[in-house]
């Protein structure tokens, strides 16, 4: 590309990277790189390389290259073995045993005799889930594990090869939760040789080991040789020879990058040029066909306006949304479809169901009916609420970010045309997840996105005992508690999807919140590379890419 077009992009890009596009692609999408590295961009950066604190995407994508966990999750998220071959449970749901793989070795590293990585064993794992709970470690993840496994001796090492873990109370979501990138597994030789360096120095067992981290320009990973995994004919894996990160914040300079053969993919397409990529039915544009790929994939993120419930606050008890019928008649009165196709190009699921996202086994459209655009019966909800045609019904306050303030909007004139008066109030992020936390927010802008696979974690966010967080919203009802109970000790996995469909038709019967729609990863991707499947967590899965010459 010359070296005046880069200049002049970045100083006008908003109003010619339509222009350019093209020549970009025709011009640069044969740039070929001499190694079998697999490139792309972390546009936020990365914090650290320690899973103690993997509490965002970046992290999580870097930490599972180096790393592993116990349980791994598939492409369709089953939980699968991964350090451990296999698990066993007691009859009282309490305990769990881990039978670990014996052929699993730490990357080299200066804290180990001779530089050379030793077995990974049992005590590792007990020393790695200890170190999440310890105050002193302050992880961000301690979450997963306190109030849930046994105040006395929650880990234990019974030998090299088993380990197990005991429960306070039943909570089959656990297994689920031992897949997160909090529970991989390091070294204690290693974290200590370190100590809060440990974060610039990662040592793992994963597909991938560290090689270096300049923090704002690149970080670089390579194949791991001694690597345990194999593929269905033998064949060792990972075939790539290595990674690298870059760290562009512009999501148009991504772009660039990208076009021009640098990244081999970039995920998500930044609103500002969506339409210039993909059509407003979702769909590649056709001047973009067999130049790049368009993936899009079940997301585990809602988007949902949450309403307040607690009717022993004062906002609550003062306000019309209270009635239960006011609430339905706002699920009711606006055009899911239309708003997703016209602001979101199709990129997700309108939300006409329950507040289960799709991508996970217990999401069924036809075993949980939520909402579908109805006008009608809106109107009929206002009537019988006391509100016939609106008149009556106070203006209700609706709280978003700038980046919602555009479906907020249009939200606002849908319902208006109903007589549902909404003032949107865009406010910064931090103050709104602020307000919403104190119970301040009596109706909000919210997402949920999934810490681990499982129904149980959307469902946490109306369990009547839980505080905010996670239930903003403050629902009690007493029998949706029941069957969360319920859940959480069943073993079997099809009558716990039954379950779980029980208790979301009951909470959106109860419409405590708007479900607008359920996410979709969107990736776009360089056509030589290969077996670079996405899957529901978004999680970035490299053990089986190939990069085609």
């Amino acid at each position: 590309m010359p070296p005046p077009l880069i200049k002049f992009v970045n100083r006008n890009l908003r109003f010619i990277l339509p222009v350019i596009f093209l020549f970009a692609f025709t011009s640069c999408q044969h740039h070929k790189k001499n190694k079998n590295i697999f490139h792309y961009n972390e546009q936020s950066g990365i914090a650290t390389l320690d899973p103690a604190f993997a509490k965002n995407q970046s992290i999580m994508w870097a930490v599972h290259q180096i790393y592993n966990t116990l349980i791994q999750t598939d492409d369709s998220l089953n939980l699968i073995p991964s350090l451990a071959k296999s698990w066993d449970i007691s009859n009282d749901n309490l305990t769990f045993i881990f039978h670990l793989r014996n052929d699993v070795f730490f990357h080299d590293n200066d804290a180990f005799p001779n530089g050379k990585g030793r077995k990974m064993t049992a005590q590792d794992v007990v020393y790695s889930f200890s170190r999440i709970i310890d105050v002193n470690t302050a992880s961000s993840g301690a979450w997963i594990f306190n109030s849930r496994v046994d105040s006395l001796h929650p880990f234990k090492a019974l030998d090299d090869t088993t380990f197990q873990l005991k429960l306070a109370a039943p909570f089959h979501p656990i297994l689920g939760i031992l897949s997160m990138q909090y529970c991989s597994i390091v070294p204690k030789e290693v974290v200590e040789k370190y100590g809060k360096d440990f974060r610039r120095h990662p040592c793992g067992t994963g597909p991938f080991q560290f090689v270096a981290w300049e923090e704002g320009q690149a970080l670089i990973l390579k194949k791991n040789p001694n690597y345990f995994e194999k593929d269905s004919t033998g064949n060792r894996l990972p075939y790539l020879d290595g990674i690298k990160v870059s760290f562009f914040e512009n999501k148009a300079t991504e772009f660039l990058e990208f076009q021009q053969g640098r990244l081999d993919f970039i995920n998500d397409i930044d609103a500002s040029f969506k339409d210039e990529v993909i059509t407003k039915e979702g769909a590649l544009r056709k001047e973009w066909v067999g130049k790049i790929i368009l993936v899009t994939h079940p997301y585990l993120n809602i988007e949902y306006l949450g309403i307040l419930n607690d009717t022993s606050l004062d906002i609550v008890k003062n306000s019309p949304l209270k009635n239960v019928k006011v609430r339905q008649a706002i699920n009711y009165g606006f055009n899911r479809r239309k708003m997703m196709l016209y602001i979101r190009n199709s990129i997700g699921i309108p939300a006409e169901s329950g507040f289960i996202p799709a991508g996970l086994p217990s999401f069924d459209s036809t075993a949980v009916i939520g909402y579908r655009y109805n006008p009608a019966k809106a109107l009929q909800l206002l009537k019988e609420a006391g509100y016939p045609n609106g008149v009556g019904l106070p203006v209700i306050k609706l709280l978003t970010i700038p980046v919602y303030a555009e479906f907020a909007t249009y939200i606002a004139s849908e319902l208006q045309q109903i007589g549902i008066r909404i003032q949107v109030e865009t406010i910064q992020k931090g103050l709104l997840l602020e307000e919403t936390a104190k119970s301040d927010a009596l109706f909000f802008r919210g997402s949920w996105i999934a810490d681990y696979p499982d129904a149980e974690n959307y469902l946490s966010v109306f369990y009547g005992k839980n505080p905010a967080p996670p239930n903003y919203t403050r629902y009690k009802n007493s029998a949706f508690d029941k069957l969360y109970e319920q859940s959480l000790a069943e073993k079997n996995d099809s009558i716990r999807i039954k379950i779980n469909q029980r208790a979301d038709q009951l909470m959106i019967k109860d419409a405590p919140v708007v479900p607008l729609w359920y996410d979709m990863v969107i990736r776009l991707v360089q056509p030589y590379v290969k077996n670079f499947t996405p899957n529901s967590l978004n999680l970035l899965e490299l053990r089986k890419v190939r990069l085609a010459n």
